[in-house]
């Protein structure tokens, strides 16, 4: 542990979850709190990177003042309801998934009265966020209590992040296209590697930089994006159904056809040939 004679001073935070995303967390909110941090596939004790995280069992993670919930959408319901009975009175419980509704929705039903509720999202991951996190977007959806705004400040002032206040519907609507369709072309453009590398445009290495951002999400959080934001099968749906468009008109117009194996073109001349 640190020889920090400061840190017994400093607030204390529990990480229910400690995969790649409750890490960046703690990464970036050591210098400022003491951390506890639980996760079933992990065993207590001093975490071997991050030697200022104290690996506990789940009641100790849960009873700290202010938690922070890293678990996936599908094990949140039961993540929710196995902290419930150890918090505190007054304590803050957060959240950092990719969708609000369902999440904001639960933490309301299963978390005590007597705990304030903030969902938040934090619109990067650990590959946007290797070189820091100065600038990115977190979205800020308060549910119960007044503490939201004094969470925004920090999140402002001392990690220097851009904060966004809004609800969990106006988040899910606009995440739905801003956060699923990138994830849904980064999906089936992975499928068409490998991609050029010399011949490219500056537009394209852009795309490949968006996709590398993702491709290495859990794929629960691509299921969470979406399955679990109520909006997005309305985005996928127009979007496919705009695309099948574009194909068909492209296909009625265009007079070169490419082969299903893309190793040859051919020509159909059937729609340029003059009359005499």
């Amino acid at each position: 542990m640190s020889n920090d004679s400061n840190i017994n001073s400093r607030p204390l935070i529990g990480i229910i979850g400690f995969g790649a995303f409750g890490r960046l967390t703690a990464r970036h909110l050591l210098p400022h709190f003491r951390l506890y941090a639980y996760d079933p596939a992990l065993r207590p004790g001093p975490c071997v990177e991050m030697l200022d995280v104290m690996l506990t069992d789940l009641r100790s993670a849960a009873s700290c003042p202010i938690i922070i919930l890293a678990v996936p959408v599908n094990r949140f319901e039961e993540s929710v309801a196995a902290i419930s009975p150890h918090l505190k009175p007054g304590s803050l419980v957060l959240d950092v998934g990719s969708v609000k509704m369902i999440p904001a929705e639960i933490m309301r039903r299963g978390l005590p009265e007597h705990v304030a509720i903030i969902a938040t999202h934090p619109l990067f991951g650990p590959q946007s966020a290797r070189d820091g996190i100065n600038g990115l977007k977190i979205a800020i959806c308060p549910i119960r209590g007044d503490r939201g705004r004094r969470v925004a400040a920090f999140l402002r002032k001392a990690l220097g992040l851009n904060v966004v206040m809004t609800t969990p519907e106006a988040h899910d609507q606009d995440t739905a296209m801003a956060q699923g369709l990138t994830h849904l072309i980064a999906k089936v453009l992975v499928q068409m590697e490998p991609f050029p590398a010399r011949m490219t445009t500056k537009s394209f290495d852009l795309l490949v930089q968006a996709i590398a951002m993702v491709r290495d999400d859990a794929p629960e959080v691509f299921q969470a994006i979406e399955r679990s934001n109520p909006y997005s099968q309305r985005v996928r749906r127009r979007f496919f159904d705009l695309a099948s468009a574009l194909d068909a008109e492209l296909g009625n117009r265009s007079p070169v056809r490419l082969s299903a194996d893309r190793s040859s073109v051919k020509f159909d001349t059937s729609q340029t040939k003059q009359t005499d």
